[in-house]
C-alpha cells in the first residue's frame, strides 16, 4: 500500500496544506490538540474536493443514464456480432460516438478521488509513524498524535497490535470500537445510496443486464469496504465515511429534482410539479419549465408517466407550451368539462335489493291488472261463453298426460297393443 501512496506523492503536499488551514481555524475554536479541531479539518477537506468533482459528477449522471438507454441497443449489436468481435467493437465505439456516450465518465468522480484518498492515506501513515511530511512540520506532527476521536488516535487502525495503540495513547477496546462502528456506517451508507439508486431512480420499462449488475454491486461494494476498512487509519475512515454521506445526500437530490425518465422517482416527481401547478396556475421555478419543456419536445415518444403528466394538467383545463410553461386551454377544458357533466349524467348504480323490489313492484302491476281482468271475465255471464262443439268443456282434457308427449301421438305397433 506505501508503493501505490508514494505514487501519489506529488499531491501530498497540496493535501497536507490544505488540513493544515483548516486546522487553524478550527484549532481556534476546539484547541490545537483536540480531535475534532483534526476531524473536521479531514471533513472539510472532504467537502471541498466534493464541490470541486460536481460537474464529474453531472457528467457520471449523464453517462449512466446514455448507457441505460443504450443497453437495448448494445444487446443487439452483441447478438448480431457474436462471432465476430472485432467488428462487435467496432460498433460499439460508432455507437457510442453517435450517442456521445462515454463509458469511462460513470467513474469519474472515484478516479479523480483517488489521488486524494491515497495522499491522505499516506499523510495519516506519516503521522503514525511520527514523520514529518508535507506542510506538517513536528508541532503540527505532535499535535496530531495527541488528537482523538471519542478516544480513537487518527492514525490508529483496527489491526493496529497493543503496543503501537499504546504508543499513541490510546486503548486498544476503544479504537476497535470507535473504528468497527466508522467502518459498519460507512459500509450501510454505501448500500442506501446503491438501493435508492436502484429502487428510486432506474427506467422499470427496461430491463437489461446493466440493471442486474448494479444490483449486484449493490451487495458487493458494501462488503469490499468493510474488508478494506480495517485496515484504514480513523482518519481514512473519517474521510471515507464523509465523502459516502456526501454521495448519498447528492443521489437524493438528484433523484428528487432530475430523476431518471420512466422511475418512479420520475413518477413522485412530475405528481409533486401537477400539484404545484394545480395550486399556483403556473409551473414554477427554471428547473421544472426544463423538465416540462422537455416533455413536450418528446412529442409521441413520451413514456406512460409522461403521457399521465400531460393527461393531468388536460383536466385542470391547461396545456404545456414548447417553453416549459402552461397556458389555459379552452379544448383541455371543454374536454374536462363534457368529461365531467357525462359522469353526472350516468345514473347511479343500484344496489341489489333495491334492484329486486323494483322488479317485484314492476311485477305486481301486470299481476293486478290480470287479476282484475280475469275476475271481470268470471263475472261475465256464462250463457255468453263459446263452446266448443264436439269436444269436452273440461281443461283437464286439454293437459298431456305425464310422460306423454304433447301433440299428435304416433300408433304403437301391433305386436305391442
Amino acid at each position: 500500500m506505501d508503493t501505490i501512496a508514494s505514487l501519489f506523492s506529488f499531491i501530498t503536499t497540496p493535501v497536507s496544506w490544505v488540513i493544515v488551514q483548516f486546522h487553524k481555524i478550527y484549532g481556534a475554536l476546539f484547541g490545537d490538540d483536540s480531535g475534532w479541531a483534526w476531524g473536521l479539518s479531514i471533513v472539510s477537506l472532504v467537502v471541498l474536493i466534493r464541490i470541486c468533482l460536481i460537474p464529474l459528477f453531472v457528467k457520471q449522471i449523464k453517462s449512466t443514464r446514455n448507457m441505460q438507454v443504450l443497453q437495448p441497443k448494445m444487446k443487439a449489436i452483441q447478438e448480431r456480432y457474436k462471432n465476430d468481435k472485432q467488428r462487435q467493437s467496432e460498433e460499439m465505439m460508432k455507437l457510442y460516438k453517435e450517442t456521445g456516450t462515454n463509458p469511462l465518465s460513470s467513474c469519474l468522480p472515484i478516479l479523480a478521488q483517488s489521488p486524494f484518498f491515497f495522499a491522505l492515506y499516506h499523510v495519516l501513515s506519516s503521522i503514525a509513524s511520527g514523520k514529518k511530511i508535507g506542510a506538517i512540520n513536528q508541532d503540527l506532527l505532535d499535535s496530531a498524535r495527541e488528537a482523538h476521536i471519542f478516544g480513537a488516535p487518527l492514525a490508529a487502525k483496527f489491526t493496529d497490535s497493543v503496543e503501537k495503540v499504546t504508543s499513541l495513547n490510546a486503548d486498544l477496546l476503544d479504537v476497535r470500537i470507535i473504528t468497527a462502528i466508522m467502518i459498519v456506517l460507512m459500509s450501510a451508507s454505501q448500500f442506501f445510496t446503491q438501493r435508492q439508486l436502484m429502487t428510486k431512480n432506474v427506467d422499470l420499462t427496461v430491463k437489461t443486464p446493466y440493471m442486474q449488475q448494479q444490483k449486484m454491486l449493490m451487495y458487493i461494494f458494501p462488503v469490499i469496504f468493510a474488508v478494506m476498512g480495517i485496515n484504514f487509519p480513523v482518519g481514512v475512515l473519517v474521510y471515507w465515511l464523509t465523502t459516502n454521506v456526501w454521495t448519498m445526500g447528492q443521489q437524493m437530490y438528484v433523484i428528487n429534482q432530475n430523476p431518471t425518465p420512466g422511475s418512479k422517482a420520475q413518477d413522485a416527481y412530475l405528481q409533486r410539479v401537477l400539484k404545484s401547478v394545480a395550486s399556483h396556475g403556473q409551473v414554477r421555478g427554471r428547473t421544472r419549465r426544463n423538465t416540462v419543456k422537455a416533455i413536450v419536445a418528446k412529442g409521441p415518444d413520451r413514456n406512460d408517466i409522461e403521457r399521465k403528466f400531460i393527461t393531468g394538467l388536460g383536466k385542470l383545463g391547461l396545456a404545456a407550451q414548447e417553453d416549459g410553461t402552461v397556458h389555459k386551454s379552452e379544448t383541455a377544458a371543454a374536454d374536462a368539462e363534457g368529461s365531467q357533466a357525462h359522469k353526472r349524467q350516468q345514473p347511479k348504480r343500484q344496489t341489489k335489493a333495491k334492484r329486486q323490489t323494483a322488479g317485484g313492484a314492476k311485477d305486481s302491476e301486470p299481476a293486478a291488472a290480470g287479476s282484475k281482468t280475469s275476475l271481470e271475465k268470471q263475472d261475465a255471464p256464462q250463457d255468453d261463453q263459446p263452446k266448443s262443439a264436439g269436444k269436452p268443456a273440461s281443461g283437464s282434457s286439454r293437459q298431456a298426460k305425464s310422460g306423454q308427449r304433447k301433440g299428435p301421438q304416433r300408433p304403437k305397433h301391433p305386436s305391442k297393443k
